[in-house]
């Protein structure tokens, strides 16, 4: 196992790739990680990387205000490179458009089944039934596969599966990233906290 990925086999492990890791994917890493964190503690890791990443740069200043305004610690941030392995060994990776899932692809064919565009994923799983009596990793490990089988038959508009690059681009872009990326992984969030609440309630 990669340093990067220096957890036990219980814990879920998540990628989010972006371009530059300077932007989306810094955002998604932090704001899922300190969700996650807030369902089940010690269950998820998750990381970012970029296909074209500014390597050891910091986030944009304008994500890095746009977390603090979300109360997301992003200051010690530093962006890293695609790495093939970690793909390898991710249990889950998120895309941030479709450019970017198909470049993962390419670079490792076998990470279809478990690579989707973050907003495809949350688009898919309001419909993804919870695995009862199941880890956390257990539980998504078997979303994950639900999900890639039912893409084609839940499909939307594809440019609807995007969160729009805000890169050098005026403040409206930063704002409309951020009206795609939130919602998105909060749905991600969401379907966490159902899982844990219906376990909780011995809900099947």
């Amino acid at each position: 196992m990669s340093a990067t990925w220096a957890v036990g086999g219980d814990v879920m492990r998540v990628l989010a790739v972006c371009t530059g890791n300077v932007c989306r994917s810094p955002l998604v890493e932090r704001v899922l990680q300190a969700g996650f964190d807030d369902i089940a503690p010690g269950a998820f890791a998750v990381r970012s990387a970029g296909v074209e990443a500014l390597v050891g740069s910091r986030t944009t200043s304008e994500i890095a205000a746009l977390a603090e305004r979300m109360g997301v610690p992003i200051d010690d941030f530093r962006a890293r490179a695609l790495d093939v392995d970690e793909v390898k060994e991710a249990d889950l990776v998120l895309a941030l458009d479709r450019g970017h899932r198909a470049a993962i692809v390419e670079r490792v064919p076998q990470a279809l089944k478990k690579t989707f565009t973050l907003r495809e994923l949350a688009r898919l799983l309001p419909q993804v039934p919870v695995e009862r009596n199941a880890w956390p990793h257990q539980r998504w490990q078997s979303a994950v596969v639900w999900a890639a089988r039912r893409r084609r038959a839940v499909a939307g508009d594809p440019y609807a599966d995007d969160v729009v690059d805000p890169f050098h681009q005026p403040e409206s872009v930063l704002w409309e990233m951020a009206g795609q990326l939130v919602p998105a992984v909060d749905a991600i969030l969401q379907w966490e906290r159902r899982a844990v609440g219906m376990i909780g309630m011995g809900v099947d």
